[in-house]
């Protein structure tokens, strides 16, 4: 049972001071068998009130507002994660699984209904061409999202900075090439198109020295529902079942529900927003990963403060 140190680091600063900070925090790793939090500490500028509630998908969400003037605002996560991994090989757990059984788990649920409609996109000629080329009536549901995530794998070049959180789908497709939370959307709607239950995750994956992509910074992928097995979680980004180095924070239909932080604020200002990530081992090893965006180029007055805007896009 691994256990990480993971320090994250948000910080916003206006070129002139702002008031009336709104803020919206979903930085709290989830609790779930094979996950546990043993310490969490968060300061934050101002040490406002955080009203903490959990949200439709049953992430915690912490609400937090600063009245004041201000020119900084520093949310400053320390957590110790414990991670185990108790998950067996859906190929194995799921084997007796059928198409069918999905299809009348769905139809009795609104949730499941609900993350199994893919998106409306103009490439879904593109999607609908994956599908019939993976063959995938010949496959269990297990076997033919493991098909998926392979084919984004071959397919689909990892490239930071090519893509932001505002890359739309068809965008992605076009071009092939991406990071981690655009890979985690083309399988969804992969999956969706075929009736899967399927949901975004974001969270962090821990490098343990097999040079996985993305690990040491933010990170994202998929979970899949299969029935008499649960929410499963797949990691097209390294073509792997999710394992004791994934690190859950949320879970949403797509990256909007889950992103890190965003809020809004009052005042004429500029705002740049710089993310620090580290993540420590109970050896002492450490990995590092920063990001910096200049997020508006003319001052405003009413501001959104958002990590899906630049610096957080999870890689």
């Amino acid at each position: 049972m691994p256990t990480f140190k993971i320090h994250h680091l948000t910080q916003y600063h206006y070129d002139r001071p702002v008031r009336e900070s709104t803020n919206q925090i979903k930085i709290f790793p989830a609790t779930y068998n094979g996950q546990e939090t043993t310490r969490h500490k968060l300061t934050i500028t101002g040490e406002p009130f955080i009203n903490r509630f959990t949200d439709y998908w049953g992430n915690e969400v912490g609400w937090f507002t600063l009245s004041a003037s201000h020119r900084e605002l520093l949310i400053d996560s320390h957590v110790m994660v414990k991670t185990a991994n108790t998950v067996l090989n859906p190929l194995v757990t799921s084997r007796l699984t059928d198409w069918d059984v999905i299809r009348q788990e769905v139809a009795g649920d609104l949730r499941l209904l609900d993350l199994s409609r893919p998106e409306v996109i103009s490439g879904e000629d593109k999607i609908k061409t994956i599908v019939r080329e993976l063959q995938h009536t010949r496959d269990t549901p297990a076997v033919f999202i493991q098909r998926c995530s392979e084919y984004i794998f071959d397919h689909f070049t990892y490239q930071k900075g090519i893509t932001t959180v505002e890359t739309t789908l068809d965008e992605i497709l076009e071009h092939q090439s991406g990071v981690c939370q655009d890979f985690a959307h083309v399988l969804l709607q992969i999956l969706r198109s075929e009736g899967i239950p399927a949901r975004y995750v974001s969270g962090y994956i821990c490098p343990n020295k097999d040079g996985a992509r993305g690990a040491g910074a933010t990170h994202a992928w998929v979970e899949v529902w299969l029935p008499g097995s649960g929410w499963m979680g797949i990691d097209p980004t390294n073509n792997s079942w999710v394992s004791d180095q994934h690190v859950s924070l949320a879970v949403g239909r797509h990256f909007t529900d889950c992103s890190p932080a965003k809020g809004t604020f009052k005042g004429p200002a500029n705002q740049e927003l710089s993310v620090f990530l580290s993540v420590s081992y109970e050896d002492g090893s450490k990995v590092e990963d920063s990001n910096t965006v200049q997020m508006t180029k003319e001052p405003v007055f009413i501001q959104r403060l958002d990590v899906e805007e630049g610096a957080q896009q999870q890689q």
